[in-house]
């Protein structure tokens, strides 16, 4: 329960959009992002839900099994080919070099419906809770399949 509380804290500081690049408002940006996330949809994921904040993104979804190694896609590789593609993409956009993206990444595995149900509209809700709009649905950066 203390890793919640803290990354609660944490989160509740990105929201506010005050730290760190703002790279992601951009809306060329975002677009890039969101066109990344739904290419790899159906192919190595699949995308649940997602939420493209200035400064972060919260993203769910579920690996697919790869037939080839006989084992799901891993997480590991899934986000270092998004990132590495939506890095160069924005770099190119902004007309710079160098990091991108923070090297960190929170990953958690999702036990139950009843906990993806709850993290979903946590996602959702991010844009809401940082008083960016009334409605999630008002947010052109979200997306739920289920919703």
């Amino acid at each position: 329960l203390e890793q919640w509380r803290l990354f609660g804290l944490w989160d509740g500081v990105l929201d506010r959009g005050d730290c760190g690049p703002q790279w992601l408002g951009d809306g060329r940006i975002a677009q890039e992002i969101v066109d990344s996330l739904h290419y790899l949809d159906g192919q190595v994921v699949e995308l649940d839900t997602y939420s493209i904040m200035s400064n972060h993104v919260h993203v769910i979804f579920k690996p697919l099994f790869d037939d080839e190694s006989g084992d799901y896609f891993s997480i590991s590789s899934i986000m270092h080919a998004h990132k590495r593609y939506t890095a160069r993409q924005a770099n190119r956009i902004l007309k710079r070099t160098g990091q991108f993206w923070q090297h960190e990444s929170y990953d958690h595995y999702v036990r139950d419906e009843m906990e993806l149900e709850r993290i979903r509209r946590y996602v959702i809700s991010n844009p809401v809770t940082a008083g960016l709009v009334e409605g999630w649905e008002d947010w052109e950066w979200t997306y739920c399949r289920w919703l």
